[in-house]
This record gives structure tokens, C-alpha cells and sequence, in this order.
């Protein structure tokens, strides 16, 4: 079993944004990302969905379209990617409501700090989180920049040489292993002081060790077990306000990993939503 659902009643307004783009990653099997947005966002509980149409051929004007998306959307916004390049706009609305309340949890195998001077494949998904620090492809940028000190990577791993030193320049906090406690003091660092912090989680789903979980187009050795996740997620949860989930980077391929994600996401999703304790 993955963990026990929230007990607590849930936030009465929950939507899920639906982004099926796929071309944002650079993945041999990515196409699959249309399936997997969908049966994501399926997964999830919700009182309204939204389903982006995306241009294959546009990413801006994707782009375009979930910023319309989610700045109309009511209550609490849970985007189901889709690649991980569909997090630009949810995350410029969070910081767009929050300012610099906002901090960014960035669950995922890799930094997606890279520019596309650094990126080793040029596919944005491994860009999106610089973007939204201000440097990035024409028409995928932040209109505010997210101060890098604001930023948390969780179960990162698998990091190119730009990103390093992107990191080391900027003082981007890194929580490597499955520590609740960490990434929550973490999160406390990283908020300016005498600000109460507003979470935006973001959720990349090559975070989770491809020994349990291998859905993913780009899998890295190690990383967590869904009970750790969703044992962190619910810590940040229950200490702070979250301002918005996003949930990505799913390939269908393996009816086991379809059944773990049936118990794991509405988990995930639930308690992002229920009052805090």
C-alpha cells in the first residue's frame, strides 16, 4: 500500500488542468505523455477539469493556453502533464497570487535548470525551472523571474554540469534523501523572513526509484519509494499552505505502474487539499 488517504475533508473547489504536450521532452517514447496527462488527471479528485488543447508544433501557444487556463480555474490547481514544460504557467500564476511567499518544491530525478546554451538535448522539459527563474527560449520565460532562493530540489540526482554550477552560483536548496523533516526546514529556509510560505509541489514522476515505478521516458538509478513521497508530501502539507500541485511526466507502459499511481495520486492530490493539522 502506498499510505493511508487523508482523513480530513478536502478543499471544496479542486481543478484539474489537464496538458497532454509531450513535445517538450526529449524522450524516444515521449508521445506517450498524451495517454499518460490523461489517465493522470483521471486519477484525480476534483470538483471542475479543464482539458488543454496543445499545439505539437507550438509550445509557446500551448503555453498561452494553460496561463488562460489556470488563471481562470477555481480553488486549488492541480495540473496533470504531460512533460514537465507544462509547469511553466501553473507556477507564474502561483507566484503571480503568492509573490515572494512562493516557494517551489521540485520533486524530480533532475534539475531542469538548464538553458538552452547548457541542455545537452535541447528539450525544454529539462529547461522549465530556469525559465522560471528568467532565462530560457523566446516565448518560455516567467514574466516574473522566481528567485533561485526560493527554489527546493527534492531526490535530485541526475544533474548536468550547467545546473551544478547554477546551483552553486545561486544557493538552491537540496534535500537528496527521503527526509520529511529536512525538506520541511528546508522549505523554512527558503522563505524570506517573517513571510509564511506558499508550496508550490511539483512532481516529476522519475522522482520515484524506476525499480518501482518505470513509466518514466527518462529514468535515474535510485530515488524514492511512493510511500516516502507521499510521506514528504503530506509533511510540507501539514506545516505550510500549498499554492498549486503539478503532476507529470507519465508514460503508460506497465499495468503494475498504472495500479500503483491509481492509489498513489489521488493520495498525493488529497493531501495537498485537506486542512492542515
Amino acid at each position: 500500500m502506498v499510505g493511508q488517504t487523508v482523513a480530513a475533508a478536502a478543499r471544496s473547489d479542486v481543478t484539474v488542468v489537464e496538458v497532454p504536450q509531450w513535445r517538450g521532452s526529449g524522450a524516444p517514447t515521449a508521445e506517450r505523455l498524451r495517454e499518460g496527462a490523461k489517465l493522470l488527471a483521471d486519477m484525480m479528485p476534483a470538483t471542475h477539469r479543464v482539458r488543454v488543447e496543445v499545439d505539437d508544433d507550438d509550445l509557446p501557444e500551448t503555453a498561452a493556453r494553460v496561463r488562460s487556463a489556470v488563471s481562470g480555474a477555481a480553488g486549488f490547481v492541480v495540473t496533470a502533464g504531460g512533460d514537465c514544460g507544462v509547469e511553466l504557467e501553473p507556477v507564474a500564476e502561483a507566484m503571480r497570487r503568492h509573490g515572494d511567499r512562493l516557494v517551489v518544491v521540485w520533486f524530480d530525478a533532475h534539475g531542469d535548470l538548464n538553458t538552452p546554451a547548457t541542455s545537452p538535448s535541447g528539450a525544454f522539459h529539462g529547461m522549465v525551472l530556469r525559465a522560471l527563474t528568467g532565462e530560457g527560449p523566446a516565448g518560455l520565460v516567467a514574466d516574473a523571474p522566481l528567485d533561485p532562493r526560493r527554489i527546493v530540489l527534492a531526490a535530485v540526482r541526475d544533474l548536468d554540469p550547467g545546473e551544478i554550477a547554477f546551483i552553486e552560483a545561486t544557493g538552491i536548496r537540496r534535500v537528496t534523501g527521503p527526509d520529511p523533516a529536512a525538506l520541511t526546514e528546508a522549505i523554512a529556509a527558503a522563505t524570506p523572513p517573517g513571510r509564511s510560505a506558499a508550496v508550490y509541489i511539483h512532481i516529476d514522476l522519475d522522482v520515484l526509484d524506476p525499480r518501482a515505478f518505470a513509466a518514466v521516458g527518462s529514468p535515474a538509478p535510485g530515488g524514492l519509494q511512493p510511500d516516502q513521497l507521499l510521506a514528504m508530501v503530506e509533511a510540507t502539507a501539514n506545516r505550510f499552505e500549498v499554492a498549486g500541485l503539478g503532476i507529470t511526466e507519465y508514460e503508460p507502459s506497465r499495468p503494475e505502474d498504472q495500479a500503483l499511481l491509481a492509489s498513489l495520486v489521488p493520495s498525493l492530490v488529497e493531501a495537498c487539499t485537506a486542512p492542515r493539522t
